[in-house]
């Protein structure tokens, strides 16, 4: 996002979300339903402050207080609606990764790190497609592997969606889990993501030989 052209624009302080399965990346929106009064307080202080959050997956431990992975991604809240009930509808739009130097001891009801940005500097600009496996590969993979899961695709949109938006939709939607996903989430490049998710797609579409697809 432009509002943030180098690392030292981005906060030192971040609030994180540990949530399993649910990735942001950056410059891809993911949206949100908020009920948890926690984390209600955590998008209000966000709102009021730089409207960043920091999407991690829990890396296992007690459930009430688990672990974070080492790596996340801070999101931008870009939309923003209440519902009648007292929940909120958010989309994140991922702006950066960040590596969890420490965990912070803070009063507040949600989990805070000191985030560090530099490893990552190059989320802030338009990734590259330089070394990309082509489109042709990644669909074939992504056939075998709903064909062997019995999961339905709409190929007109993974035949025309840019490369990027097709990589961090497939990131993101397919039932992988959560060391897979973070595997993704941690791809160095566009490319080293298209790669991993072509070998995730491939493993599972390893099952029965696909059917005809429609």
């Amino acid at each position: 996002m432009d509002t943030y052209r180098q690392t030292s624009d981005l906060p030192g302080t971040l609030a994180v979300f540990p949530l399993a399965g649910a990735l942001v990346f950056p410059r891809w929106d993911l949206p949100l339903n908020i009920f948890e009064p926690r984390y209600l307080n955590m998008i209000d202080d966000a709102m009021a402050g730089p409207r960043l959050i920091g999407m991690i997956q829990p890396a296992g431990g007690p459930r009430a207080h688990p672990a974070l992975a080492r790596v996340g991604c801070a999101g931008r809240i870009t939309r923003y609606a209440e519902t009648d009930d007292g929940r909120y509808l958010i989309t994140l739009t991922g702006v950066c990764r960040f590596a969890v130097h420490e965990e912070l001891a803070v009063t507040s009801p949600y989990r805070q790190v000191a985030p560090d940005w530099t490893p990552f500097a190059a989320d802030l600009h338009a990734p590259s497609e330089a070394g990309s496996p082509d489109r042709a590969s990644l669909v074939a993979a992504l056939r075998a592997y709903t064909a062997a899961l019995d999961l339905q695709a709409d190929w007109s949109a993974v035949e025309g969606a840019p490369l990027d938006t097709l990589i961090h939709a497939l990131a993101s939607g397919c039932p992988f889990g959560a060391l897979e996903k973070q595997a993704l989430l941690e791809a160095d490049t566009l490319a080293a993501r298209a790669r991993v998710l072509i070998s995730l797609l491939e493993i599972g579409g390893s099952g029965p030989a696909p059917g005809p697809m429609q």
